[in-house]
């Protein structure tokens, strides 16, 4: 079901549509799965080891980020920076493995809490029974940001507003979760142009999204979305679009203990946290994870990826999409949308302000 970027997404959802009340079977079942989840947490914490805790423990009131990251240097500096302006007061990472100075730097900051293990990435269901370990552990009463080191979070009014003001808009309306597009950003022109560009030049190179080909199901029996759509299914996954990557995410909670994500952040136990958003057209407030994955160093990390085999459930599947990554290829085309601050993202329905004006 293809979406309309003007049209509220759950207009497009006809009634009939909607998963059935789940029987107790069902019920059984996801209670099972989270019990299951929350053991595999518990057991993760043998792989992980404390590096170095700096900045101490979270006071009452701060905002929490946690992260899973490997050969991420060229990223990492404006990755804290951008978070660190919206207000996230302590950062848990787990570095698994990196080779590329990565853990080095996390150690000397003044935030961070390091934690380092060489367990498998995909074993640990891709690092999320490690980031349910330390959310019970760390973020349990805290207003939790779960990220990959390419996500930046955007949201409404976040040129005047912090995470403080957005959660605690949040609260006010008693939501537990804020939703967010996975919202894939690309350059104009090759992937890795010669001369290949550094640092902040290469970021800023990533100025474009697509805006209007997204679509939405929910999922029984957890009630949980599954968006897809954006440049990577437009440009790899044309002709197979049910393995497009997932883009809805559940990045910032009101964490507690007993809560899990399930797959990535895309879905949560318990099942009402899935509730919070249905993806780009919604009309709740909602926000953006920028996805800075199309650096140049993509070429690169694709052949890096696609020996190791880590990412995905089902590695085969994907090789023709590592292998059309690798070919460099220019991702724009005419119907492309510049990324102009907040504005542009509510104004092609990639997020939605709701009815909050901000602060003040």
């Amino acid at each position: 079901m293809a979406l309309a970027p003007d049209r509220p997404l759950r207009r497009l959802i006809p009634v009939a549509a909607l998963p059935d009340r789940p029987t107790l079977r069902q019920r059984l079942r996801v209670q099972w799965l989270r019990a299951r989840l929350l053991a595999r947490a518990l057991r993760s914490r043998r792989d992980l080891r404390l590096v170095s805790a700096r900045g101490g423990r979270a006071g009452r009131g701060d905002i929490l980020a946690f992260a899973v990251v490997r050969n991420e240097s060229e990223r990492l500096a404006h990755w804290l920076d951008h978070h660190r302006r919206l207000g996230v007061a302590r950062f848990h990472v787990v570095d698994n493995g990196s080779d590329d100075g990565s853990a080095e730097f996390l150690a000397a900051q003044p935030d961070v809490w390091l934690w380092t293990t060489q367990a498998s990435y995909r074993e640990s269901r891709f690092g999320r029974d490690w980031t349910n370990w330390l959310l019970t552990r760390y973020g349990a009463g805290h207003w939790c940001l779960t990220l990959d080191a390419d996500e930046l979070l955007s949201f409404p009014h976040d040129d005047r507003a912090d995470l403080h003001d957005l959660v605690a808009e949040l609260d006010r309306r008693r939501v537990p979760a804020l939703g967010a597009l996975m919202l894939d950003l690309y350059p104009r022109g090759p992937l890795c142009p010669d001369p290949r560009p550094k640092g902040e030049q290469a970021l800023r190179r990533l100025e474009w999204f697509d805006a209007g080909n997204y679509r939405c199901r929910i999922m029984a029996p957890m009630r949980n979305r599954w968006v897809q759509g954006g440049v990577r299914d437009r440009v790899f996954f044309a002709d197979r679009p049910r393995r497009a990557p997932t883009l809805n995410k559940l990045p910032l909670v009101r964490w507690r203990r007993g809560f899990a994500y399930v797959n990535s952040t895309h879905s949560a136990l318990p099942s009402r946290l899935n509730d919070a958003w249905d993806g780009p057209g919604d009309t709740r407030l909602s926000g953006a994870l920028l996805h800075t994955k199309f650096l140049p160093t993509i070429i690169e990390k694709s052949r890096s990826e696609r020996r190791r085999e880590q990412h995905f459930s089902d590695p085969a599947a994907y090789r023709h999409y590592y292998d059309a990554v690798i070919a460099n290829p220019d991702l724009w085309h005419e119907g492309a949308r510049r990324l102009a601050g907040w504005e542009s993202l509510v104004a092609a329905g990639i997020m939605s302000a709701g009815d909050w004006r901000g602060p003040g």
